[in-house]
């Protein structure tokens, strides 16, 4: 039965550790799509204000374009009034030139806006492109992590699955089942744990069962835990045995 408990023991070494490699990958992935998503929102800030800055400009020379139109008109209009023949004549040509000057009082309003408007733009693009470059650098140097960290640990994992797959194969199929059940069903993981100055996870133990689990000769379950107790001196010779 000793030997089992230490095929369980090193089992639960082995998964604790590939938890730890894969929670440290784990959490660069995550934080590297939300720097994406930033970018992304920050790039489309930039681009919409460029694009307005575009079509301000566009706007501002097609008005001014059409304010000299008008003026000409206006000109055309006047010279026109000194050989009308009668006051209709007279009248519809002040109408039309009233119309120019209104337009081109409304247009010269409009431009007014415009150069405000793009006065205001130029500095919140320059700080919206700052912050992108910002969080550009920031996304590299994460995949920079996230690769270095890949890296270093792959091997490791690969090499604590290989051992994990031959103690599997040492240990009794009924516990490995009982095992892994237990383990897919809690949060963290942790289907064995060391029993600790009379206690396990915190929880103290009977003092019938600390006797029992000190023993070493039988699989003790933790009835507030579900999770098999064991000696301590199980992880010793895990880490031992391993050397992980």
């Amino acid at each position: 039965m000793q030997e089992a408990l230490q095929k369980l023991t090193n089992l639960q070494y082995i998964d604790s550790r590939i938890d730890e490699i894969r929670r440290l990958r784990g959490d660069l992935p995550e934080e590297i799509l939300d720097i994406e998503t930033d970018i992304h929102r920050t790039r489309a800030k930039v681009e919409k204000l460029r694009e307005e800055s575009d079509q301000l400009v566009g706007e501002k020379k097609r008005l001014e374009l059409e304010i000299d139109s008008a003026t000409e008109k206006i000109k055309k209009y006047e010279d026109q009034q000194l050989s009308v023949r009668n006051n209709r004549e007279y009248d519809a040509l002040t109408k039309e030139i009233e119309a120019q000057k209104k337009f081109t009082e409304n247009a010269t309003q409009r431009i007014i806006a415009i150069e405000e408007r793009l006065e205001a733009i130029g500095p919140e693009t320059e700080e919206k492109e700052a912050a992108l470059e910002k969080i550009e650098k920031i996304y590299e140097e994460k995949q920079v992590e996230l690769e270095s960290v890949t890296k270093s640990t792959r091997e490791e994992e690969e090499n604590l699955l290989d051992i994990r797959e031959t103690i599997e194969k040492e240990l009794d199929e009924r516990y490995l089942r009982s095992y892994n059940r237990l383990r897919n069903g809690l949060n963290n993981g942790i289907a064995v744990v060391a029993m600790e100055k009379g206690a396990a996870l915190g929880m103290s133990l009977p003092p019938q069962v600390q006797v029992e689990v000190a023993r070493r000769n039988k699989i003790i379950i933790d009835e507030n835990s579900g999770r098999i107790v064991v000696d301590p001196s199980f992880f010793k010779q895990a880490k031992k045995e391993l050397g992980v």
